[in-house]
């Protein structure tokens, strides 16, 4: 496969498995300004899926839900998530972080990382932790 094949590759969505299908699509449609772009069912293995998408970026987030599922191992925050191999957080880049932040914690998301100068130059981050747990990065690139 040549370079210019690979370049076309782009982020499409990410995949998180929740307990509460239609709570947790309310709160990713409400906090961060998702639309929901379409519902299914996977009927072999009682599988739920809202797909969730972003009016103008296009990115899409998948919400997951199969009875029986249990919740993992869900790190505190950043620190504790990447002594973990595997999944350990999706980052929003917003406009403005002090808002989105705020917005995130009184929509039920609990605060892991008030808003700070990020570690990358000329970025500010923040952590909230969604209301299954799931970590969720907030920056602002601008």
């Amino acid at each position: 496969m040549s370079t210019t094949e690979r370049a076309s590759y782009r982020l499409d969505h990410v995949g998180i498995a929740v307990a509460d299908l239609p709570g947790m699509a309310a709160w990713y449609v409400d906090t961060f300004g998702l639309e929901r772009e379409l519902a299914l069912r996977v009927e072999p293995i009682e599988l739920d899926i809202e797909m969730l998408r972003h009016p103008v970026f296009g990115y899409r987030v998948e919400l997951l839900h199969r009875p029986g599922s249990a919740p993992g191992p869900k790190p505190a925050d950043p620190p504790q998530a990447a002594l973990v191999e595997g999944y350990g957080h999706v980052a929003f880049d917003v406009g403005d972080l002090d808002a989105a932040y705020h917005l995130a914690v009184a929509s039920g998301a609990r605060s892991v990382m008030r808003p700070q100068p990020s570690p990358e130059s000329g970025v500010r981050m923040a952590f909230v932790a969604d209301p299954e747990g799931n970590l969720v990065e907030l920056l602002q690139r601008r």
